[in-house]
């Protein structure tokens, strides 16, 4: 990877679209730290005073690299953007007028980019609202008070400036979310790699130095805890190694369906005769599965922080409960939505009857098989055999620090390190979701570099 990057360098062209995905990404993070007028957020943020683990908020956050947290002009980040592109992706499957423009080609994916927009600033002034009304509430504890700012004698502006607050906080993290997709769509067309997955990546890699802080510091770590912190710590940190390996390993297993063409004549010339393959990933679904399944799992957390105390009976504080991740049974829901959404997305992706027919078109065939519906049944059978092994690799990283938590916490108290009731433990901070983004995006913008030397002929890469 260190020696694709040097050997890019050397190429002026490549090297200025690096710096300008350096550019953007440092202006992306320079926003991220700019708090918006008209708020009061403590050295903890409003995550870390509402004490909302769990919830869809946690979730933002990490998307967002804490810039949520601390209510800055990026808060949003690129989360719109992200949750229109999956709306717009599944409206195509179910709205007949979106599939055609779909298959209209450059034109029809610009009309689609276009309507992908504006749904993003549509969503974005919802989620925007939403959280001034989060500020306004001061987060799910009933005792903190508001994070906005308030008049001399304590109380909460009312009339024209309570407006003025309201107003000012949504626009500026609507006209926030805008500007962190149209920095996204510039590093489309003038950078390196996905904008959307490069900001992502921006936000995650930017959380690993209060990871490691919070693992390894002299002053409040785990290690500087001594006892079985020490080994745990170790532990914690080996396993993130192993993690990224396993998903480096995962994303570049593939399975290949083998076709032989049949030769044929065009005019004077004949063509076919050869065998071929087609690759399908074993991890087609990419981190799609996790994201929806941990959407899913976060919204009864993010409902309840809204809700009064008082109105929280038995029965709904134990049904909330599940949705805890220090419950167990929260890692069998975990598991069983992330395989149904692998399948629901592999069947978005993949058509077997247009593989099919494909295949059947260019004058191929799948040896054994024979062109229609024994082909079909084949592609079928492959494709849910590769999905259930990706779901489940996928699972293994997802579910892994939950599961790492919740048998350090069950270490710490059975060592008597923590007294019994305590609500001590030891979690790690990035999450399976944030490596398999960050992961991903590496190998693929790598990918994509070495792709470009190769278009170019560069000597020195092809050596």
């Amino acid at each position: 990877m260190l020696q694709t990057l040097l050997n890019a360098w050397k190429i002026a062209d490549l090297r200025k679209k690096i710096l300008f995905t350096a550019m953007i990404i440092l202006v992306f993070r320079i926003g991220s730290a700019i708090t918006i007028p008209f708020v009061n957020i403590g050295e903890g943020g409003i995550l870390g005073a509402s004490g909302g683990g769990g919830s869809f908020l946690d979730y933002l956050n990490m998307l967002t690299g804490d810039a949520f947290n601390y209510a800055t002009i990026l808060a949003m980040s690129i989360t719109p953007y992200i949750n229109s592109s999956i709306i717009m992706q599944l409206l195509a499957v179910a709205i007949p007028a979106l599939e055609r423009l779909q298959k209209e080609g450059e034109e029809g994916r610009k009309k689609i980019a276009t309507i992908t927009r504006y749904v993003t600033i549509g969503l974005a002034v919802m989620q925007s609202i939403a959280y001034y009304f989060y500020l306004r509430n001061g987060g799910a504890d009933p005792n903190t008070a508001t994070f906005l700012l308030k008049q001399a004698s304590g109380a909460p502006y009312t009339g024209f400036f309570a407006f003025l607050q309201a107003a000012v906080i949504v626009v500026v993290l609507t006209a926030g979310a805008g500007l962190t997709m149209w920095l996204g769509e510039r590093i489309n067309v003038n950078g390196i790699g996905n904008g959307v997955s490069m900001i992502l990546f921006a936000g995650i890699i930017a959380r690993i130095p209060s990871m490691v802080t919070q693992l390894y510091s002299p002053n409040g770590g785990y290690i500087s805890k001594g006892g079985v912190w020490v080994p745990l710590s170790l532990i914690a940190g080996v396993a993130m190694l192993g993690m990224i390996a396993f998903i480096v390993w995962m994303d570049n297993a593939e399975r290949r369906i083998p076709v032989q063409y049949t030769k044929h004549v065009v005019g004077r010339k004949m063509y076919g005769g050869q065998s071929s393959h087609i690759p399908i990933k074993v991890n087609m679904s990419g981190v799609m599965p996790v994201i929806f399944a941990s959407s899913i799992l976060s919204l009864p957390p993010t409902v309840q922080m809204f809700l009064p105390e008082a109105r929280i009976g038995t029965g709904l504080a134990a049904f909330f409960s599940v949705f805890s991740h220090q419950n167990p049974a929260y890692l069998p829901i975990y598991f069983i939505l992330i395989i149904g959404f692998a399948y629901f997305y592999s069947s978005i992706q993949y058509d077997p009857t247009e593989m099919s027919n494909n295949i059947r078109n260019n004058h191929g065939m799948i040896p054994g098989y024979r062109p229609g519906e024994p082909t079909v049944m084949y592609i079928r059978r492959i494709l849910n055999r590769i999905t259930l092994l990706g779901a489940l690799m996928l699972s293994v990283v997802a579910l892994f620090p939950i599961a790492f938590s919740l048998i350090s916490t069950g270490i710490l108290h059975w060592t008597k390190t923590v007294e019994a009731g305590s609500s001590a433990t030891m979690t790690i901070s990035m999450g399976g979701t944030s490596i398999i983004i960050m992961v991903g995006v590496a190998l693929e913008t790598v990918k994509q570099l070495e792709s470009q030397m190769m278009l170019r002929h560069y000597k020195g890469f092809l050596d």
